[in-house]
C-alpha cells in the first residue's frame, strides 16, 4: 500500500520551530505516513513512518536527500548495497537513485530533508 502523503499548511514566517513529538503524533497509525512540514525555496522536510512489516513504495527522487531514523529498525537498499538503520543512523541518498526500505523490524520513523535545486 502506497504512504499516505500530506503536508502541513505552509507559512511565509522567517522561521519555524518544530517539536518531533508532535510530528510524529500525526503520522501514527498502522498505514504508511509521510508529512512534509518545511517547504522553502532550496529545502524541504518531512516525517515519514513505516510501520513493522510495511513495504516502502517510493520512488527515486529528484532531490537530494537526508534521512535521520528517530525510531525503529530496519534496513535501507541503495542500488545493489544495503545498510541497517537503527535510531541515530543518518543516510544520505543522492538524487535519482533507486532506494527502499525493508525488513521493517520495528515501527520506522524518520525525518527526511530534500534539497532542492535553486536557480542562482
Amino acid at each position: 500500500m502506497a504512504p499516505i502523503h500530506e503536508r502541513l499548511a505552509m507559512s511565509e514566517q522567517h522561521w519555524q520551530v518544530f517539536q518531533l513529538e508532535e510530528l510524529a503524533e500525526k503520522v501514527a497509525g498502522s498505514e504508511p505516513r509521510f508529512l512534509e512540514f518545511l517547504r522553502v525555496k532550496g529545502l524541504s522536510a518531512a516525517i515519514y513512518r513505516l510501520p513493522a512489516g510495511a513495504k516502502d513504495m517510493q520512488a527515486p527522487h529528484l532531490e537530494d536527500e537526508v534521512y535521520m531514523v528517530t525510531a525503529g529498525r530496519a534496513r535501507l537498499r541503495v542500488g545493489d548495497q544495503e545498510h541497517a538503520v537503527l535510531p541515530g543512523t543518518i543516510l544520505f541518498v543522492r538524487a535519482s537513485e533507486e532506494h527502499s526500505f525493508f525488513d521493517v523490524e520495528e515501527d520506522l520513523t524518520l525525518v527526511a530533508f530534500f534539497g532542492r535545486t535553486v536557480p542562482l
